[in-house]
């Protein structure tokens, strides 16, 4: 996996989410266990239509710098979630509810954007 793929994949995947989060209407993908409102889908959606077109777009050089800001914000919000994770809804300055799943699922998305910038580094050793 390289910073490309990391853009493509992960757009596809945030631009699902942020798509079916309007049609579903109530927010709740599963359950109480992992739901989203509606400034988390126009993010979703945003977010996911830029890293894909970043994907095409940008030079591998910017798609790496991309991957790393990415993988710290998520790494921020992963980190953040739990700190407002006791609060009342909506806990992130009263904008949208960060809860155990959504912290974990953010630094996932750190991990695996640290591994695309990896992944970047050993396709260029291999000359690939």
């Amino acid at each position: 996996m390289n910073s490309k793929q990391f853009l493509l994949w992960g757009g596809v995947v945030l631009l699902a989410l942020g798509i079916i989060g309007f049609i579903e209407g109530s927010g709740k993908l599963l359950g109480d266990t992992l739901w989203f409102d509606n400034a988390e889908n126009y993010a979703h959606t945003l977010l996911g239509t830029v890293a894909i077109a970043a994907a095409y777009v940008l030079t591998a050089s910017t798609q790496r710098t991309l991957v790393g800001i990415v993988g710290i914000v998520s790494l921020f919000f992963g980190i953040w979630g739990f700190v407002v994770g006791g609060r009342a809804a909506p806990n992130f300055y009263g904008v949208t509810n960060l809860e155990f799943l959504d912290n974990i699922v953010h630094l996932v998305v750190a991990v695996w954007a640290y591994l695309a910038m990896r992944g970047d580094k050993s396709m260029a050793m291999s000359g690939g």
